[in-house]
Order: structure tokens, then sequence, then C-alpha cells
């Protein structure tokens, strides 16, 4: 299953990501983007129905049971949805490259935030996705790696 980056920027290793939790992978294995400073808005990175939709994040169930987390920034929860707008739907299903969140990752760095963008398919292993785009730049929609079938770890998938 392809998966599409949400916004524009540069690919990185997750495990560069400034938290602890989403380095290690805790939440799943995927990659990082540091976007590109300009407004925008990010969009679904696969198609699927929402299982969940905040300001500063949303997570999509793939038909196969594959859950995808889109986190927007790093401790962003905290701006308590200051910054963000959510464009798209909140609950049903979406396809990928439809518009979800508009936000500003300039915004997020003048609030003192790391606006780097977590893609993760969430319940898999550590280093079980890979991406050979890392240490380029992607434009939103641009395909960003591929999420073997089987990935997920039975009983935790994303759900409704």
């Amino acid at each position: 299953m392809k998966v599409v980056a949400p916004v524009p920027g540069t690919v990185g290793p997750l495990s560069e990501a400034p938290d602890p939790v989403f380095a290690a992978e805790m939440v799943g294995s995927g990659v990082l983007i540091d976007p590109d400073r300009t407004p925008g808005i990010a969009v679904a990175p696969v198609s699927g129905k929402i299982a969940k939709v905040h300001p500063h994040a949303y997570a999509i169930a793939t038909p196969d049971g594959l859950g995808l987390l889109v986190h927007l920034g790093i401790d962003t929860v905290k701006l308590d949805g200051a910054g963000f707008e959510i464009v798209g739907p909140v609950k049903g299903e979406v396809v990928a490259g439809q518009e979800m969140i508009r936000w500003d990752p300039t915004d997020v760095e003048a609030r003192g935030l790391s606006p780097v963008v977590l893609v993760c398919v969430l319940d898999t292993a550590p280093g079980s996705i890979a991406s050979d785009l890392l240490g380029q730049h992607v434009t939103t929609g641009e395909p960003l790696f591929d999420a073997p079938e089987g990935t997920a770890r039975r009983g935790r998938r994303a759900s409704s």
C-alpha cells in the first residue's frame, strides 16, 4: 500500500524525531518530514476510514487493517488547537490526498515547538517501515513509502 506525503518537506528517519516516544517507534514505524516553512494543508496519506481527528493529528484505518497516524509537530497538543484548522471530515471515509488540516509550521515553530511531521504506521515493529526518500524533499501527495501487507500487529490496529 502506497503512503503519500501529507505535507511538503524533507524526509528523515523517525529515529531523529525530537520526541523519545516517536523516535523509539513506540507508536509505530514510519518517517518524519521536516515541513517546508509555509502555510499549507496536511492531507490524508492513505485512503480509509477516519479513526480520529484532532486539530494537530489524525489517524486513518485502511481497509486492510493498518492504522496511519499523522502528527503535526511535537507537543502541539499543548496548543489546544491554536494555529490549526480542521478542514476535512472528522469521520467517515477519506481518499489519499484529501485535505485534512490547515496549519502553518512557521507558527508552530514561533511558539517554541518543533513543526516536524510524524507519519507512523500504528503498532508496527520498529524499523519495519523504510523509505527510499530519506534526506530528500517531497511534495504533498508524493509517494512516501510502501506499507507492506501484514505489518500491523494483531489486535492493536486503528479502528473507528
